[in-house]
């Protein structure tokens, strides 16, 4: 006997984005009272620059952790449990006597945030259809992708009208709130999968090609499209002789273009399919670097053609971007949340990776860092050209059923 997805699905996504935009708020709505924690709490400046880096270090521990727990207990249950310990340690922030404790308290509560993340791909696949599936996952990616531009904003006036500790009060309200609707409202969230419990592992899912098609491509790409951000501003500066103005303009139109594309893929997949739109945003990402690359080589060194070259990546993640994801959760053989959480942690290893090696050379132009990201987007190319497909035929029967896509489609 099959047992209902959930009896209002679209709410139940809203819901889990909800708690999605928390983690990363953890980060991005803290992030202007950073500046002048040491103020208030004993320690130095430096040392206060940690308290994101301790989030940070606390979410990527809290991947790879939830992805075990999730099958083990229940992703409800874990998802519960992860936001109300979210929004206690975030209120338990305000009371530390020193810097130290605060890391410490952050680490925790970084670790506790991850929970969203990992389980947000499989329980909006098992709300909706294949397609549907890929429209929650476009949505929820767009306003992942708006969150670090309007958070700072709102922390700003929250630590204007409250000091350092409202951004704390404010994520630890919500997070509460948040885990006490789940509490009093349990079947709002699908029950989780049997068909892989207790049989699922980080070794099998690494040693699945059909797995690695699509968590490594979709790796490759983001964590390629953030080493090229992440070293942009200081080429456009110090070295093309731009302002931060020129790296706004390239974001403001990349990310809009990233929006507009990842919404528009649940319509295209239901006309072409999945794997062709996966194959043309990685294609289209990887001429948009290629480009760059050429840019970089022959150009004039203006800076503001970067951003409609470059658009080209944002532009190709956003239609790869959806249905690469949820082909990786497929893929992961009702392993859902290790999938989700493998995948995450290699974007944030290609990213971080990426950075680290290109970083020793950023003094020397656009052109190490278009090398970079070129090479990454051409890797996510390769990777689909020589690992297989993913067959729907290989798939463990479903415990959960699914609900129809019809209240997103419209």
């Amino acid at each position: 006997m099959t047992e209902k997805a959930s009896p209002y699905p679209v709410l139940a996504c809203v819901l889990i984005v909800l708690g999605t935009v928390l983690g990363i708020a953890g980060i991005d709505l803290v992030l202007p009272a950073v500046p002048t924690l040491h103020e208030h709490l004993p320690g130095s400046e430096e040392t206060a620059q940690l308290v994101i880096a301790s989030y940070v270090a606390g979410s990527g521990t809290g991947l790879i952790l939830f992805g075990v727990l999730g099958e083990r207990f229940g992703r409800r249950r874990c998802l519960v449990l992860a936001l109300l310990a979210y929004g206690l340690l975030s209120g338990l922030a305000t009371l530390s006597p020193d810097m130290l404790s605060l890391l410490a308290v952050r680490f925790v509560q970084g670790l506790a945030s991850a929970a969203p993340a990992v389980f947000a791909p499989g329980i909006i696949r098992a709300l909706f259809s294949e397609q549907g599936a890929t429209r929650a996952i476009g949505a929820l990616s767009s306003i992942e992708s708006l969150t670090p531009a309007g958070a700072p904003i709102a922390g700003l006036w929250l630590v204007q009208q409250g000091g350092w500790k409202l951004p704390f009060f404010v994520t630890a309200a919500l997070a509460i709130v948040l885990s006490v609707v789940f509490i009093a409202w349990g079947g709002i969230l699908p029950p989780s999968k049997d068909s892989a419990r207790g049989k699922g592992s980080y070794w099998r899912l690494m040693a699945s090609p059909v797995f690695m098609r699509y968590g490594l491509s979709q790796a490759l790409v983001v964590g390629g499209l953030l080493v090229f951000v992440f070293g942009a501003p200081a080429v456009i500066v110090n070295s093309m002789g731009g302002t931060m103005m020129h790296f706004i303009t390239m974001q403001v139109v990349g990310i809009s273009c990233f929006i507009i594309a990842s919404n528009t893929t649940g319509s295209l997949v239901k006309r072409f399919g999945p794997e062709p739109m996966i194959s043309f945003g990685t294609g289209m990402a990887a001429t948009g670097a290629v480009l760059v690359l050429l840019f970089a080589l022959f150009g004039n060194g203006d800076p503001i053609w970067l951003a409609p070259i470059f658009v080209l990546v944002n532009a190709g993640l956003g239609f790869r971007g959806p249905p690469g994801f949820l082909r990786a959760i497929m893929a992961g053989k009702g392993d859902d949340d290790r999938a989700s959480s493998t995948t995450i942690l290699g974007i944030f290893a290609v990213a971080a990776g990426g950075t680290a090696l290109v970083s020793p050379f950023i003094d020397q132009g656009l052109l190490p860092l278009a090398i970079a990201g070129a090479g990454l987007q051409l890797l996510a190319v390769l990777a689909l050209l020589v690992l297989p497909e993913y067959s729907r035929e290989a798939e463990p029967v479903q415990t959960v059923s699914k609900k129809s896509t019809k209240p997103v489609s419209r």
